[in-house]
């Protein structure tokens, strides 16, 4: 059984060799937003994609929208991991492990910070993206807890605050030094989450809705 469908963005979709250079444009962005923060210029990203600054301004008309781009991809992915390891072995807490690991890999810490009051926060497109992160996480928690796999006083929110954290480089520390520690955390804090419980958790279970109000 896989996961319940959620919304997904709709997209015109461009000729093959533009959707080509969109992703190449995305995928030099992510990086470079990663090593250098949200205000890397725009020609150094066309640098890295191989394509010339009009063909980056032809997708994206401003940093915004290629900010706004870069997030939705990331979230995306990761959502899409989680589903095709549930799908692939009905297995739900190897599927949290999968979104886990493939969150790390994909720096959400770096750059889930870059939405700000700058831009629109609640553009369709990312409350889609967010919406659907959510749902499939929350989804497959839940079949892992009711497999008796999960321990029963973590959420969705709980997670997401640990990847986060755990991916982000310590003050003082260049971004990509700690890629070699960066799983083996993100594995403490999954062994951290099996059923039984070893300890009791201090506070309440922390929700999504949680984190928007903080």
């Amino acid at each position: 059984m896989t996961a319940t469908a959620s919304p997904v963005r709709k997209v015109t979709r461009p000729r093959a060799d533009a959707q080509r250079n969109r992703e190449r444009i995305v995928s030099a962005a992510r990086e470079m937003f990663v090593e250098h923060g949200p205000h890397v210029p725009l020609d150094e990203i066309a640098r890295r994609a191989g394509v010339g600054n009009a063909t980056v301004y032809r997708h994206f008309p401003d940093r915004d929208a290629l900010v706004r781009e870069v997030v939705c991809s990331v979230m995306d992915r990761t959502s899409e991991a989680a589903e095709t390891a549930l799908a692939a072995s009905g297995d739900a807490f190897a599927a949290l492990e999968r979104f886990v690991h493939t969150a790390g890999d994909e720096r959400i810490s770096a750059l889930c910070p870059m939405i700000s009051s700058a831009f629109d926060e609640n553009h369709p497109d990312l409350e889609a993206a967010r919406r659907r992160v959510e749902q499939i996480v929350g989804e497959i928690m839940g079949r892992a807890r009711a497999a008796g796999r999960l321990r029963p006083d973590v959420g969705v929110g709980d997670v997401m605050v640990a990847v986060a954290q755990l991916s982000r480089p310590p003050a003082g520390a260049a971004c990509l030094s700690v890629d070699g520690f960066v799983h083996r955390h993100l594995q403490l804090f999954l062994d951290g989450l099996r059923a039984p419980a070893r300890s009791v958790l201090p506070g309440a279970t922390v929700t999504m809705e949680d984190l928007r109000q903080s």
